[in-house]
């Protein structure tokens, strides 16, 4: 995992075995109290706090993977495969459910949209992860992306931001 520092710019390797990486801006969600079964209602109770995150996905094989019905693991897990920023408390971002994404690459535009798009909410997806696992302090979930995803290459930067957290900042190499 990259971990990206405030007012830090990190170097992302682009990864072995594709030629097709893939974008993915998303909020993070970081557990601070693990559980099983949590409901909807008590799910920010486990909350500690949120980040940017990237999914980066080497699109290419997880097609491949998709076309032959294999798992597509190798696809989505890779070295610096989700690079994340700092964790803000919850209790810094009240309004993190109003809050809105964006992704520039190169300073344009590619991604944008509002958490409060995404096809379950916060709460929502803590409660259907933790009827399959046990969540435990420290686990971060990525959330889920807007519209928008594609390509990046080597020497693309990358700057994420969502409001109220601390932007990522990353240069493919």
């Amino acid at each position: 995992m990259v971990v990206v520092n405030a007012g830090e710019t990190a170097t992302l390797p682009y990864p072995s075995l594709t030629h097709n990486l893939h974008h993915e801006i998303e909020l993070v969600v970081a557990i601070g109290r693990g559980g099983k079964n949590i409901s909807v209602k008590q799910a920010a109770e486990h909350i500690f706090g949120y980040a940017v995150g990237l999914d980066m996905t080497r699109r290419d094989l997880q097609n491949d993977m998709k076309k032959q019905g294999r798992p597509w693991c190798i696809g989505k897990a890779f070295d610096h495969s989700a690079p994340i920023g700092p964790i803000t408390p919850a209790q810094q971002v009240p309004d993190i459910h109003q809050a809105s994404l964006c992704l520039r690459v190169n300073g344009s535009v590619r991604q944008q949209g509002q958490v409060n798009q995404l096809i379950w909410n916060v709460a929502e997806t803590i409660a259907q992860l933790s009827a399959a696992w046990a969540l435990q302090p420290g686990d971060l979930i990525y959330t889920g992306t807007p519209a928008g995803v594609g390509a990046v290459v080597a020497g693309d930067a990358l700057a994420g931001s969502i409001d109220g957290l601390t932007p990522i900042a990353l240069k493919v190499s």
